[in-house]
Parts: C-alpha cells; structure tokens; sequence
C-alpha cells in the first residue's frame, strides 16, 4: 500500500510533522505514556522498518501487523504476530520470493484477520495481489492475482468472504474465504477504491473512493453500486455500531465526514488535523478516532456532538489505527532510534 499520487491536484493536506511531547521506546521495549487530560494512556514500542497496517485476533488474542521497506524490486517485508499487551514481536514471517534474481518479496501492506477460518489475508500492492497465511504457524496458504494495486482488505466471516479493493482499476474483488476463489467482482469506472468498511449484519461493504469525494456502498442485494457523497479526499471508512453512519477520513482536508447512510449526505464535519489518513470506531464508547498522518497524532471525535474530545500525540506519521474492545492499536512510519524503526502504539480509550 505505498503512498497514492492522486491524479489531480488538491489541498495540500500531507505535511509530515514530529508530535509534539511524544515519547519513544527503547528498542524492543514497550513504555508507558503520560496520560492525557481526557483519560487515555499510551504505551509504544519500536517494531520494525516500512510498518503499514495491523488487525487484532481476538481468536488468538494477537495483533498481526504488515511492514515492506522500499520500491521495487522491495526484498524486505514481513507479516508479524505481536503480543497486543506488551507489543513485544512474538514471530516474523517472510513473504515468498517472486523474483530470484534480485530477491524481490510478495510483499504486504494491507491485513486483516479471518479468526473463523484462523487466517490472516494481506493485500500485495506492488504485486497487483491478495495472499492468504495461517494464523497458526504463519504458512503461506495462496497468492491470488488481478487486484490492481491492491490496498485494503476485510473479512465477512459469516458470509464467507474476503473484500479487496483494487484502486487501479476502481474495482472491489469479492473471495471465497474457504476456497480462495474469486466470486465476485465489482467496477466503478473512474474511482479509487482504498479504505473497506463492513456491516457485519448485512453484509453491505462500503469503500472510500478517493478520487471521487465519495463512498461506494455494495450490498448483497442491489443490482448496482450506490455512491454516496462525502468529503475532500477520504481514504479511510469506518461504520458506527448501528451500521447507519459511515466515518470517513478526509486526507486533502483534514478532516473527519459523519455521512448519514440513510439520507446519503454529510450530516457533519470535524477538523482532526493534517493529513487525516485512517479511521476506526470504538463500538463500546461510540467515539471515531482519526489517525492524522501530517499531524503526527491520535483525535478522538464524539460523532454525535461533531467535536474533537481528546489529542493523543503518536509517533511521527501515524499510517494506520485498528481498535477493539476500548483499546486502540496504531502503528506509525517514524522511523526513530539507530535503527530507524517504525513505532506500534496500544492506546487505551478513555470513557
């Protein structure tokens, strides 16, 4: 999932910034934070080089996260199971060789965990592909191609199935999570599918489309895809408890978009900070966190007031935010210690 060069100029919303009183761990330690004035705490440690993306197990009470260093031919990536208490790394696991001439990787970006099955799927962006790993000793299971510059994935385990978004071609690709085979495929020419969101009861997937301000809805049961206005630039989603309101970060501006699904527009707008980049609902609290790449924090909005409750500084360029059960996980891209190693932050949400 490297960096999108978006195909027409927009807000510069990008800027990397240093978090201010942020602190980091020593190597292959983790450390507590201060505690922030709205009630949350922090603790971080150094993982690795190139960190993307991470899913939490709650089979296996473990928390999986991709990192792949470099452009092609990228000889150095790996999908990791760390402890989700102390984010100490508990295994690493090696792509396959695709090139052995210069070495090259099936490098991952994007994951997320299938725990009914106990697998983890990947999306290989540089390699226009999904693969899928055993929870259990990291095995690679299979490699299915024609993904276009596969970004995100997410997992419908009741139905069965596994979303990818192919944002080179504007199209959703639908698997079989038991077979592996393809079984559905899904094109809106001219988009750019990148962040999946899932409503687990339905099974209606919904896609940030970035280059078109929008959202793609695909359900089981309509014929074609709905499209849902939102803000400038959104590259993340996430859904409320309910299923009835979609959370989207707005790279380009910023920002947070409240989209009511029912009514398909924008019911409100929250300033987060620059470089809005990913998204995640705390369902026990009802509070959206926006992990703010440019502002090298954590904000946590309350939805329904469209107000930003709490900032939780994070490393520098914080790439992604997962959160289960009041506790969220982020991983950054700050590149800190000899090492330059990036950071996995455990944050604990305040009530």
């Amino acid at each position: 999932m490297p960096t999108i060069t978006r195909r027409f100029r927009r807000t510069a919303a990008t800027a990397v910034a240093l978090a201010a009183g942020s602190s980091l761990a020593l190597t292959g330690t983790a450390s507590a934070q201060a505690k922030p004035a709205a009630g949350s705490t922090v603790t971080s440690a150094q993982l690795t080089a190139g960190l993307y993306q991470s899913s939490y197990s709650e089979r296996n009470h473990v928390l999986w996260a991709t990192a792949a260093v470099g452009r092609p031919p990228v000889t150095k990536s790996s999908l990791m199971k760390v402890d989700p208490r102390s984010l100490a790394v508990r295994a690493t696991y090696t792509p396959p060789v695709t090139d052995p001439a210069t070495g090259a990787v099936e490098a991952v970006y994007g994951v997320a965990v299938d725990d009914e099955h106990n697998t983890v799927w990947t999306t290989n962006t540089r390699n226009n592909s999904v693969s899928v790993y055993s929870q259990r000793d990291g095995k690679h299971l299979a490699s299915l191609p024609n993904v276009a510059h596969a970004r995100e994935i997410v997992v419908d385990e009741r139905r069965d199935t596994v979303w990818a978004s192919g944002f080179g071609d504007g199209t959703l690709v639908a698997f079989d999570s038991r077979t592996f085979k393809e079984k559905k495929r899904v094109t809106v020419t001219g988009s750019q599918p990148t962040g999946l969101a899932l409503n687990k009861r339905t099974g209606t997937v919904y896609a940030a489309d970035l280059g078109g301000d929008r959202i793609v809805e695909v359900s089981p049961h309509a014929k074609e895809p709905r499209l849902i206005p939102t803000g400038d630039g959104p590259i993340s989603i996430a859904l409320s408890a309910d299923g009835r309101t979609a959370y989207t970060a707005d790279q380009a501006a910023g920002s947070l978009s409240v989209v009511d699904l029912r009514k398909g527009a924008v019911a409100k707008t929250v300033p987060t900070g620059a470089g809005a980049l990913s998204v995640a609902t705390d369902v026990r609290s009802g509070k959206v966190l926006v992990a703010n790449r440019g502002a090298g924090n954590v904000t946590v909005v309350d939805p329904r007031k469209g107000t930003v409750v709490e900032t939780i500084a994070t490393g520098a360029n914080p790439n992604h935010i997962t959160v289960t059960r009041g506790t969220a996980y982020v991983v950054d891209k700050s590149a800190v210690g000899t090492e330059r190693q990036d950071q996995a932050h455990r944050i604990r949400i305040g009530r």
